[in-house]
């Protein structure tokens, strides 16, 4: 729709009466409009596919088509439908008004006509002609404008969450791999000595014993001690508890390794990587979580590993998604397991299971699941939406998924989704490239 005004507005003039064509004609030439005109429906039709008028006055009686006919084609055509239709005729009557009206004119002239009334309608609807098309102007450009603002709000937001998550894997790696850097010395210092000082304890013993066999019988003062000493007791309890130092800082050892698995901070680059590993160190982590305490029962985990090729990836953040998805999971049941009596939960033990399979020669599979009460549609359409979350106020920001979806999905062009049965089953399941230049190709 076109701006116009009365000196750069065009009028087409559709009627068989060339007496009538010639009066119309002179007296809108004379106020300043240009005129066009056809002597038939048909014509008028052809006209308008070459050049688009303003507004048009039709005539309703015409041979082959009538006006009616006309005005239902015009209509109908996506590039003459908002040009205003002016009927002119000798019918008066009622039902040939309404009917005209039906097929899309805006305004009635009957014949005859007076001049001054023909021009007095013809301005006015060149005028609301005008007033639609400023209007239809400005509605594009709010809509522009709506467009441009919801886009960098979007954009805004994008780039919050990117930071978030920038700061947050960062943060965390940085925590975790300096407390992994710090209990590390100590711990190898201990680990490594542990062994050394079993032996000693071996030979210390071993003489204890050759002394009790070549002097069986001992000074007063020592026979004193031995009666106040149960010294069998002690080299036995003393083997015992070095064992249990020795496998005590090995589990520490082992946690330290897994603190380091997890961090990847010194992994800035794709690295092929076994994501088992990465997979057992967030469990390790989050081991104590899952294990049985008064306010909570255990949770079983359940690992179904698949025969896995190393995969190009960038392992911290790959591990960040477990992290998320798996401590979701343990919500859900922590708060599953507290709407449920202590017999509900015997019945059915709360249980995560992690499933990892090939399914192509160049794609794997991570399926975790867990047996918690599940997600309904509505809730689970909006999973990997920014700041959505299903925890209660305070207990989630809405970010993890969302930066999970954007680790997968952008980061290592994969795939993440979720399945859900309510009542019975949660399972998110991501879908990575074994390498990258993979992931370009698909």
């Amino acid at each position: 729709m076109n701006l116009v005004t009365e000196q750069t507005a065009t009028v087409l003039i559709v009627d068989d009466n060339p007496a009538n064509l010639g009066v119309l004609s002179d007296a809108l030439d004379q106020a300043g409009l240009e005129v066009w005109v056809a002597k038939s429906g048909k014509v008028a039709l052809e006209r308008v596919k070459y050049a688009l008028p303003h507004l048009i006055l039709l005539d309703v009686m015409m041979p082959e088509i009538d006006g009616f006919e006309t005005c239902r084609q015009l209509k109908a055509n996506p590039q003459t439908k908002d040009i205003p239709v002016i009927f002119m005729t000798a019918l008066s009557d009622t039902a040939n008004k309404l009917e005209g009206f039906e097929v899309g004119a805006v305004d009635y002239i009957t014949k005859p006509f007076q001049q001054e009334e023909v021009l007095s309608r013809v301005k006015l609807h060149l005028k609301l002609y005008d007033l639609a098309a400023k209007l239809d102007q400005k509605n594009t450009l709010l809509e522009q404008k709506v467009a441009e603002v919801s886009q960098a709000y979007e954009d805004l937001q994008q780039m919050q969450i990117k930071l978030i998550q920038s700061e947050k894997l960062s943060s965390l790696g940085q925590m975790v791999a300096g407390i992994a850097h710090e209990i590390n010395n100590p711990v190898n210092f201990i680990y490594g000595n542990l062994i050394p000082a079993g032996e000693y304890t071996q030979e210390l013993l071993h003489i204890l014993r050759l002394y009790q066999q070549e002097y069986p019988n001992p000074t007063p003062r020592i026979q004193t001690q031995l009666e106040a000493t149960d010294l069998d007791f002690l080299q036995e309890d003393l083997l015992k508890l070095l064992n249990s130092m020795n496998i005590g800082a090995k589990r520490i050892h082992e946690i330290v390794k897994s603190m380091r698995i997890f961090s990847r901070v010194d992994e800035a680059k794709m690295k092929a990587v076994n994501i088992h590993e990465g997979i057992d160190s967030t469990l390790t982590i989050l081991n104590y979580r899952l294990k049985a305490k008064p306010e909570h029962s255990g949770i079983e985990v359940v690992k179904e590993y698949g025969q896995l090729p190393l995969i190009e990836c960038y392992a911290g953040q790959l591990n960040q998604v477990f992290m998320n998805i798996l401590a979701n999971a343990i919500d859900a049941l922590d708060e599953y397991n507290q709407q449920r009596s202590f017999a509900e939960i015997q019945k059915q033990p709360s249980r995560i299971s992690i499933r990892t399979t090939m399914i192509s020669n160049e794609w794997v599979a991570i399926h975790i699941s867990d047996n918690g009460p599940g997600i309904c549609e509505v809730k689970k359409a909006k999973l990997f939406n920014p700041f959505f979350t299903t925890k209660p106020v305070g207990k989630g920001t809405g970010l993890g998924l969302s930066i999970s979806h954007q680790i997968v999905v952008e980061k290592h062009g994969g795939n993440i989704y979720c399945q859900s049965t309510p009542g019975n089953l949660t399972e998110f399941v991501i879908q990575i490239p074994i390498q990258q230049r993979i992931a370009q190709v698909a």
